[in-house]
């Protein structure tokens, strides 16, 4: 289970960034892989299926600080607290939510994901590996998890399987589901599925950072395409710092159409996990992790109601759909 593959390739990649050797080799061993362990057999965290909900609007690698930035912007946010979350990543947080020990609840919950880390963990059994080595034992660990099948879920729906009947908003990039997608089948399923609750998964704010080329209909910038690498090299925080804030802002454009689109008592936008941007020397997040702005995430409260104002468009699964392997290679991952 320790066995690296050490490739030519992941040699250069490693030369040409020492710290990541440090960061798998170092910190890796020394405490995300005994966290990792020891999440399988107590809670790190709160189970977000303990909370009560009737909408979880989950922004994939949201910060609390970045939430709070933007939320003036929104009137739906009003105030902005903190959760500690269940996971680094969000294999680790969808292989410890989906615990057997919620089954009853699990299976009156619908999930509309942009992620295809859904499928990996609960359909295909594979968790995906990331850095330069394959074989990580963090990773392996999560099979430890008990978790339930996919089937067991009262509703799922890949929102990264279709595509929109025109292009009004742009692109549909490999591995970063626009949020209209989610916006779209979420409003539909709220209206047809007979679930008690619903998760609504959007990709954004998680790299790469793709809001401003998809609006302005042009290819990713150094910035956008690998904005920790970039930091990590450039220390330009404002500049990736910005980008992620519309990240968030392009995801939230969307959550508002929902929420005026959807019943929902008690609504909760929250994240899977953060993101860390060099606090401490670390950048991004992994499983295991513990760093303050990966596993704490934003809580915020608030409420939904149908006004009919949205009429779902998406109906038509892509003919070209894309692997998860491949999807979650373009998010930076190892499938």
């Amino acid at each position: 289970m320790f066995k690296f593959d050490i490739t030519i390739e992941n040699l250069k990649r490693g030369i040409s960034n020492p710290f990541q050797i440090f960061d798998e080799l170092v910190l890796q061993h020394g405490y995300r892989i005994p966290s990792t362990l020891y999440n399988t057999q107590r809670d790190i965290g709160t189970n977000m299926l303990t909370k009560d909900w009737d909408l979880l609007i989950i922004l994939d690698c949201c910060r609390i600080d970045a939430l709070r930035e933007v939320a003036s912007e929104y009137e739906f946010i009003q105030d902005v607290g903190s959760l500690k979350t269940v996971g680094g990543s969000t294999p680790e947080w969808t292989a410890k939510t989906f615990d057997p020990e919620y089954i009853d609840t699990i299976e009156h919950t619908g999930y509309v994901s942009g992620t295809a880390q859904l499928r990996s963990i609960l359909e295909e059994d594979r968790p995906s590996k990331g850095g330069l080595f394959d074989g990580h034992l963090a990773h392996s660990l999560l099979s430890y998890h008990d978790t339930v099948d996919i089937s067991d879920l009262g509703f799922v729906d890949y929102a990264f399987e279709y595509d929109l009947p025109s292009d009004e908003i742009g692109k549909h990039p490999k591995g970063k589901t626009p949020p209209r997608y989610i916006t779209d089948r979420g409003i539909r399923a709220a209206r047809e599925e007979d679930v008690d609750r619903l998760i609504l998964h959007y990709m954004q704010p998680h790299g790469p950072y793709a809001a401003d080329a998809i609006t302005e209909e042009r290819d990713l910038k150094k910035h956008e395409a690998r904005p920790l690498r970039y930091l990590r090299n450039t220390s330009d925080m404002d500049t990736v710092w910005e980008a992620y804030l519309n990240e968030i802002r392009f995801a939230l454009d969307e959550v508002e159409i929902a929420l005026n689109n959807i019943d929902a008592e008690k609504v909760i936008i929250t994240a899977d996990h953060g993101e860390a941007f060099g606090e401490y020397g670390i950048y991004g997040h992994t499983v295991g992790s513990l760093h303050p702005q990966v596993r704490h995430v934003p809580w915020a409260e608030t409420t939904a109601t149908d006004s009919n104002t949205y009429t779902p468009m998406i109906e038509k699964k892509s003919e070209a759909s894309d692997s998860t392997e491949e999807i979650l290679q373009a998010l930076g991952y190892k499938a």
